[in-house]
């Protein structure tokens, strides 16, 4: 199936370089399966409890609900929990649109980033069993026109937009959903659904994956400012017995200038 096209859709040029950022774990899964790993949305709620959802103020504002209104405010609790389930459907992958390497992508993200170029990804994602959505992240709810969960997917909070993120969604909901799973015992609209009350489906996956022509998407492996001599002759026997020819090269921060991971969380970085 081809890549579906979102309303309000933004992509970068094809040429345009991305870099998708991981750990050590990762990146030997990725080398092994050569599958793309897809998170299932919700899920990122345990890092950001933002994410997949429009502000608070923005819900408010389309909805014409009434800050501190005891009923406003449940809808507006219904509102989001609702926009959380909604979310269960989607499953993404994420990538950098890189601009410069920068301390703080490697210390968030991992230290072992594969690149490519936008056209090829989309290419790699095209003709895929599954609905496909790809583009990039906006930031802010200034851009945002329509109350919808794609838009809700490809916006995120200012605070984000450090992370120039380009995302593919697939989309691929379970047939027996039901909508209600915020509602507890006496009706009352949670904000979130009560997983330990009402769980989805035992056959709805936290991830998926899809296999993908690895070689024809790299265009190189980049190992971390921090990874030891082993890691980084590990890497490069990963693309030898894969046969990918592209360049393992070490980032660009490598050095003793370069702060180490424990020197920036004692500067709380």
């Amino acid at each position: 199936m081809p890549i579906v096209p979102h309303v309000n859709r933004e992509e970068p040029e094809g040429g345009a370089e991305i870099w998708r950022f991981m750990n050590i774990q990762k990146f030997r899964d990725l080398m092994a399966s050569e599958e793309l790993y897809f998170q299932r949305l919700d899920w990122f709620k345990r890092i950001d409890v933002n994410e997949g959802l429009p502000s608070d103020d923005y819900v408010r504002s389309v909805r014409a609900l009434i800050r501190c209104d005891l009923n406003d405010e449940l809808e507006l609790n219904n509102d989001q929990a609702s926009n959380r389930q909604f979310s269960e459907s989607y499953f993404i992958t994420c990538w950098h649109l890189f601009d410069g390497e920068n301390v703080g992508m490697w210390k968030r993200y991992g230290g072992f980033a594969i690149r490519s170029r936008y056209a090829l990804l989309k290419q790699a994602l095209d003709g895929m069993i599954d609905t496909v959505h790809l583009g990039l992240v906006r930031y802010g709810d200034g851009q945002m026109p329509r109350y919808n969960v794609l838009e809700f997917i490809y916006h995120k909070r200012t605070s984000n937009e450090g992370d120039r993120e380009i995302r593919a969604a697939l989309f691929s909901p379970d047939p027996l959903a039901g909508m209600n799973r915020h509602f507890n015992d006496r009706n009352f609209p949670n904000r979130e659904p009560l997983d330990e009350v009402n769980r989805l489906h035992e056959w709805v996956p936290e991830f998926k994956r899809r296999r993908i022509d690895l070689k024809a998407l790299l265009t190189g492996i980049v190992v971390g400012p921090w990874a030891t001599e082993d890691e980084y002759n590990e890497v490069k026997l990963w693309a030898k017995v894969k046969n990918f020819g592209c360049p393992v090269t070490r980032s660009e921060l490598t050095g003793s200038l370069t702060p180490t991971a424990e020197d920036l969380k004692k500067l709380g970085i």
